[in-house]
Order: C-alpha cells, then sequence, then structure tokens
C-alpha cells in the first residue's frame, strides 16, 4: 500500500505517538496536532487522507472543531471520545462525522474503521464523477438498464443475481477506473449481501462466464493484477 497521510488531532501526545507507531508499517504517515486550533490550520495546509479527531480537548473541543471543518471540507473524520455516552456519537455522527470510536480501542479496530471510512469515500468520489444519471448504460453490445435492473447483451437478457447485477453497475459506472475488492465490497455493503474479500472473485468470475467472457481477451471486466478489477471503456469493449 501506497503512504497515506493521515492527521490526529489529540491533545494526548503519548496516544498520538502510539497510533503513530502501529499504523506506520501499514503504510500510513501520521501527521499530529495537539489542540483544535492547530489542527485546523493543518487540515488548511496539507492534503491528508483522513482524520482522526479527539473529542475531549482544551480551547476548541472535537465537535467545534468538526463543526468548523465540515463547513469547507468532506475528508473522513473519525472521532475518539475517552466517554461513551451515547448521546455525544449521535451528535458527532449528526454533525458529519464517518465514525466514532472510544479510546478503549483496539489498535487493529482503529486501523478497520479507519480503511472502511477511507473506502467509503473514495468510493464516493468515483460515483460522483460516473455518469450516474444515465438510465442506460452502453458498451458495446452490453446494455445495462437501470430502471428495470436488465442486463442484454447483443439484445438478449442476461440472467444476473441481485449482488452479480450490483457489481457489474458498479464497474459499468467507473469505466476507465481500476476499482479494488474493497472499494467493491463498500459499493454493494448494506444491502444484505453476505460478501467477503476474495469471494468477489468468485462472484466477478461467474459475472464474466454469464457475459461470455474469454478469460484471456476479456471483453470488458479486466483483471489488474494484485489491485481489482477494471471495466474498459465503451470504445474498448467487444
Amino acid at each position: 500500500m501506497a503512504d497515506m497521510q493521515i492527521l490526529i488531532i489529540d491533545d494526548d501526545e503519548k496516544l498520538c505517538a502510539l497510533v503513530a507507531e502501529y499504523l506506520a508499517p501499514m503504510g500510513y504517515v501520521v501527521d499530529m496536532a495537539h489542540d483544535g486550533l492547530q489542527g485546523l490550520q493543518k487540515v488548511r495546509a496539507n492534503e491528508y487522507r483522513a482524520v482522526i479527531l479527539d473529542v475531549m480537548m482544551p480551547h476548541i473541543d472535537g465537535l467545534e472543531v468538526l463543526k468548523r471543518l465540515r463547513k469547507e471540507s468532506d475528508i473522513p473524520v473519525l472521532m475518539l471520545t475517552a466517554r461513551g455516552d451515547e448521546t455525544d456519537r449521535i451528535v458527532g455522527l449528526e454533525m458529519g462525522a464517518d465514525d466514532y470510536l472510544p479510546k478503549t480501542f483496539s489498535p487493529r479496530e482503529l486501523l478497520a474503521r479507519l480503511r472502511a471510512v477511507t473506502r467509503r469515500y473514495d468510493m464516493a468520489q468515483y460515483q460522483a464523477a460516473s455518469p450516474s444519471d444515465e438510465r442506460i448504460l452502453q458498451f458495446g453490445p452490453l446494455h445495462i438498464e437501470r430502471d428495470s435492473r436488465t442486463v442484454r447483451l447483443k439484445d438478449e437478457v442476461v440472467n444476473l443475481t441481485p449482488l452479480e447485477y450490483d457489481l457489474l453497475t458498479t464497474l459499468a459506472e467507473s469505466a476507465g477506473r481500476v476499482l479494488t475488492r474493497e472499494q467493491l465490497l463498500d459499493a454493494v455493503s448494506g444491502r444484505n449481501y453476505e460478501v467477503f474479500d476474495r469471494s468477489v472473485d468468485v462472484h466477478i468470475s461467474s459475472l464474466r462466464r454469464k457475459l461470455g467472457e474469454d478469460p484471456r481477451n476479456p471483453g470488458f471486466i479486466q483483471t489488474v493484477r494484485k489491485v481489482g478489477y477494471l471495466f474498459k471503456k465503451a470504445e474498448e469493449s467487444r
């Protein structure tokens, strides 16, 4: 994984150092700010992949930092709190936090949640840049009809499972861009599917078979080794 720079805003310097030490081998470069005002200045001056933000801080607390931050940025924010008060969590999430974690967290849970909020942000950016307002996506002989959730290949209906259809649509909406397995999982999450990382390959294989793909020369879905999958642009599709 390429280095990703994140910012932790927390007055607990020891905790900041521990988080930085744990995340470094995972490819993260951790910058630190020990009060809210300094944190805001750093966010404005740098391009971070995410912010880890403590609630209880001197001068201005994390909720006020979040309020000001959301007026100028949609950067992923993972909030930390020493208090387990449900009200605090609800307020933070309603103000725009992407996730919330009590300070009794394990490092592995912090990493998992950090990856989740950045994946969701990346997918949202992909979808915002895709032609999602088009009701029919066309790639050569392949037509994806959104309203009826129907896929046709050379005017013949292709019978896909709901999951296969959602994976295909997600790839097609981002034609020309590589999507990782994690991004594909996020795109179909919340739709009552039991999907795990490696099973994406199985579903993609089934989807390719139904589209009549030649594994050696795929017409639509291209494997990008060690990364994920790329759906060929319309002019490149067979």
